[in-house]
């Protein structure tokens, strides 16, 4: 089955209906700038409600949203002819972004994401407002959006409000070349008419948990590819270090049946399966080692909780991406009613559940790798690795980086949906913090892309440095390494060779090298 991925990178348009998007079609607008188009019966679900909104509207009963003032403010009863700049005021006022900018595909995801619930018809905007929107996401226009801003409730306010404004021709964007232009400027080349704002469509705009469900996507795809890359390293650990692959047999698996440890196990077999190497070092590892340490036997068990973690992510992600948010909300039966549905506790939680099998899937290769670098552990090899112990230090400072980003995964599992900080008057008096979440979510991925990438350079290494062949699926991975990365010797200008190591696990080309080999991995 491909992964979410290469499914991603394989899709070329997205149609936008009422129904969901899949995680796929997020990251392919987002990462890959699959353009979008709005069905027939999209555009059709849009005017209908809108319908229903002008007749409230015109309702001398305040509507919250509609003819009334927000949050705190809701109890202000606002006049027709002023309504135009109450959504005006809205955006402009919520667009209160600080801190650096946050990544393009980031923006995109959210900016998809909030189309997507345009489109459900569940949020009373006009049928132009979806039109502009995906005009704009089409453009390669990317709205300037800061790191900080969202509480994740009530909608990631600031980073969609930012959003918005350039919508209706203000604030601050970058082109398709990433270039800052003004945005009169930008919609102007783009054909783009800058939006005015009728009743609803300002607060329809900004209320959602697009930010940080969008995050969740590429995370979600990013950590699968994680999964599998882990899997690899791990296999050729074992094979560096003349481990045994008996504790990996499925039906030692089955005797505790979580999906994911018997995918983890298994990929394990796969990748070291016909080691020669293995198969000259059973006999004095069975007599003198007798077991491998936890950090090596143990592995299936961590990764395939890893696995299921990010099962059940991809659960409330599905969830989610079938979800209309937004408040108040247009009904099936047609009332325009508040409700709760903006609140990104789901969504957080399981960002946060992400943050901590990443911070404990790290610390247990750094352990691995670690062992290598041991006289006393790594069965027979120098010390660090090192041509020349002494002389040379090998991957000594190479676990040292390790170690560092291992401890701030640890600080990045800190949930951030365990806090909460009062807002708008006391009116918002519990918060998600699943923006916060989010961006944590996405520095943790990088960083576990990071240990796994030495894990794999060190296990490499550690490989060629035994007398024997490996692997079919280890000597792929090897050869993959060899393309950027001179094999052991005398020390050398390492952080290169490391860069190289990550790019080659972060891209996916690590696995796909061993995939060729081997066949697909689960």
């Amino acid at each position: 089955m491909p992964s979410l991925l290469a499914s991603a990178r394989a899709i070329e348009s997205v149609t936008l209906r009422p129904g969901p998007l899949s995680i796929e079609e997020v990251v392919a607008v987002a990462r890959y700038g699959a353009p979008v188009t709005l069905a027939p019966e999209a555009l059709e679900a849009v005017a209908a409600t809108r319908e229903r909104v002008e007749e409230l509207a015109a309702d001398p009963t305040p509507v919250y949203g509609i003819s009334t003032g927000f949050g705190a403010l809701a109890r202000r009863h606002i006049p027709a002819e002023s309504r135009a700049q109450l959504q005006r005021s809205l955006v402009r006022s919520h667009a209160a972004g600080s801190g650096p900018e946050v990544e393009r595909e980031v923006i995109r995801a959210l900016m998809l994401l909030r189309l997507s619930t345009l489109c459900t018809g569940r949020t009373g905007v006009r049928p132009v407002v979806a039109q502009t929107y995906a005009e704009l996401l089409n453009s390669g226009i990317t709205p300037i959006v800061h790191e900080y801003g969202s509480l994740g409730c009530s909608g990631d306010l600031a980073p969609l409000a930012h959003c918005a404004l350039v919508l209706m021709g203000e604030g601050r964007a970058r082109n398709a070349q990433g270039e800052e232009i003004t945005v009169s400027e930008a919609l102007a080349e783009s054909g783009i008419a800058p939006l005015e704002l009728r009743e609803k469509e300002g607060l329809a705009l900004i209320n959602g948990t697009d930010g940080m469900l969008g995050q969740l996507c590429l995370a979600l795809a990013d950590l699968e590819a994680l999964a599998t890359a882990s899997d690899v390293a791990v296999a050729m650990t074992v094979e560096g270090l003349l481990g045994t692959l008996s504790v990996f047999a499925a039906d030692l698996q089955e005797l505790r049946p979580h999906p994911g440890q018997a995918a983890s196990a298994a990929n394990v077999c796969a990748v070291a399966a016909g080691s020669p190497l293995l198969a000259a070092a059973a006999e004095e590892f069975s007599q003198s080692q007798v077991q491998d340490a936890y950090s090596v036997r143990c592995a299936p068990q961590v990764a395939g909780g890893f696995r299921d973690t990010l099962d059940h992510a991809r659960a409330v992600a599905r969830r989610e991406l079938a979800s209309a948010v937004d408040n108040p909300v247009v009904a099936l039966d047609g009332r325009v009613t508040s409700n709760g549905n903006f609140h990104g506790a789901p969504v957080a939680y399981a960002l946060d559940f992400l943050a901590i099998v990443v911070a404990d899937l790290a610390s247990i290769s750094e352990r691995r790798t670690d062992r290598f670098l041991d006289p006393a552990r790594n069965r027979g090899l120098t010390a660090f690795l090192a041509g020349d112990p002494g002389v040379d230090s090998g991957h000594m400072i190479a676990q040292y980086t390790q170690a560092g980003i291992v401890s701030e995964l640890k600080r990045l599992a800190a949930p951030a949906s365990a806090d909460s900080i009062p807002s708008s008057a006391m009116q918002e008096d519990h918060v998600s913090m699943g923006w916060a979440a989010a961006r944590k979510l996405r520095r943790a991925v990088d960083g576990l892309t990071r240990v796994l990438a030495v894990e794999v350079l060190t296990a490499a290494r550690a490989i060629e440095m035994r007398e024997g062949e490996p692997a079919p699926g280890t000597s792929a991975a090897i050869r993959a390494v060899r393309e950027g990365v001179r094999g052991a010797g005398e020390d050398r200008f390492l952080a290169p060779e490391m860069d190289y190591a990550v790019e080659l696990v972060r891209s996916g080309a690590l696995v796909e090298a061993v995939e060729r080999a081997v066949g697909e991995l689960g």
